[in-house]
């Protein structure tokens, strides 16, 4: 699996989540299981994240927050889509994920990017997440901890604030 699609994945598991103002809804505080499936990242094993509602917010995960020309959020009824435009590497990506289910129990994101010129030889890409709350975080966890079998921890808070910008 090539790490650029795992990296991508972990970085819009950690974004997908909750929605962009300090009003809107974050994840339940605990243990998330999160499953993603997607053309490009076959083969992606379940992963676990720790997360602490108080500081899970969509524009820390994003890393093209800085570089985006769009990103709106609404919702519709029980789902809330989120439609961005954003300059990731030379390419001018549009996503529209659309995210339904319960940030206390379970919830699922469906995302589709198009990307002109193509980044990394990929036009196109269609991800769905789904997300089951486990519990709490086993002792010694912290906010943004992801855990996946066969890699080293990997902190998602930490990795946000070392990123360039």
């Amino acid at each position: 699996m090539p790490y650029f699609t795992l990296f991508v994945a972990l970085l819009v598991t950690s974004a997908a989540a909750s929605a962009a103002s300090s009003s809107a809804p974050k994840r339940k505080s605990g243990l998330w299981e999160i499953k993603i499936s997607s053309a490009q990242g076959q083969g992606i094993p379940a992963m676990k994240q720790c997360v602490d509602e108080k500081s899970d917010d969509i524009m820390k995960g994003d890393p093209n927050q800085g570089s985006c020309s769009k990103s709106e959020f609404r919702k519709e009824g029980e789902r809330m889509i989120h439609d961005t435009v954003c300059n990731v590497q030379g390419s001018t990506a549009r996503t529209r994920s659309v995210l339904s289910g319960r940030l206390d129990s379970a919830y699922k994101v469906e995302s589709k990017s198009t990307y002109e010129p193509p980044l990394h030889g990929i036009q196109e890409t269609t991800t769905v997440i789904d997300a089951k709350w486990l519990g709490p975080c086993a002792p010694g966890q912290r906010a943004g901890d992801v855990l996946m079998p066969g890699m080293p921890n990997i902190n998602m808070e930490d990795m946000m604030k070392n990123m360039p910008r």
